[in-house]
């Protein structure tokens, strides 16, 4: 379970490596960052003619990996708790970013949701919590990533594999997309609803 203030841990990274450092969002280089991104895209499949919410955007990267690779929704829209992020990403993509609480705040409906990295710093309830609540304002599909293993950490949020496919089931979500060995213990699902989900 993590043990940092989650406020704390991003804006320390900020502070030490500035705002065109992937190492500010805690990834460890930009290679892993474009790995992950590669892999949301693989899943997202054709979205041009679909609203995205990026939940816990950070600075708006993956907007700006879906730009230059020519994959843009027909809308997107970013939420990042931290108001020093939201700015840094109003900046770079000029999109619709809202400053707001996952856990907490009323989220915009849209077809697709996706989070990359964000769920890493929570703890296994606030997985849960955060999961749940994107999942019911997707109309569609949710597609996430986080750290797959069986094993503990002070900073770090690791969900074995079975413990997050039961996260999915009590939310009567429908895996259409699983991939691992792209990053070591880095796992990205996409799931749908199906016709009993969340009310």
């Amino acid at each position: 379970m993590p043990k940092i203030p989650h406020k704390y841990f991003y804006l320390s990274a900020l502070k030490k490596y500035g705002e065109h450092d992937p190492r500010s969002l805690c990834w460890n280089s930009l290679k892993n960052q474009q790995l992950r991104f590669e892999v949301l895209l693989e899943a997202l499949g054709d979205i041009k003619e679909k609203t995205v919410v990026d939940a816990g955007c950070g600075f708006g990267d993956f907007y700006l990996f879906l730009q230059k690779h020519d994959r843009l929704p027909k809308r997107y829209i970013g939420i990042e708790t931290l108001s020093e992020f939201a700015q840094i990403a109003r900046r770079n993509t000029r999109q619709t970013i809202l400053s707001q609480d996952i856990l907490v705040d009323t989220l915009p409906k849209a077809d697709i949701y996706i989070t990359s990295g964000t769920l890493n710093t929570l703890t296994l309830f606030e997985t849960a919590l955060f999961l749940h609540r994107i999942f019911k304002a997707a109309d569609e599909a949710v597609v996430f990533n986080f750290l797959c293993a069986d094993k503990e950490s002070e900073m770090y949020n690791y969900i074995p594999k079975e413990k997050m496919y039961e996260l999915l089931k009590q939310m009567k979500a429908t895996i259409y997309f699983e991939k691992t060995k792209y990053i070591k213990n880095d796992m990205t699902i996409g799931v749908k609803k199906c016709a009993q989900s969340l009310e």
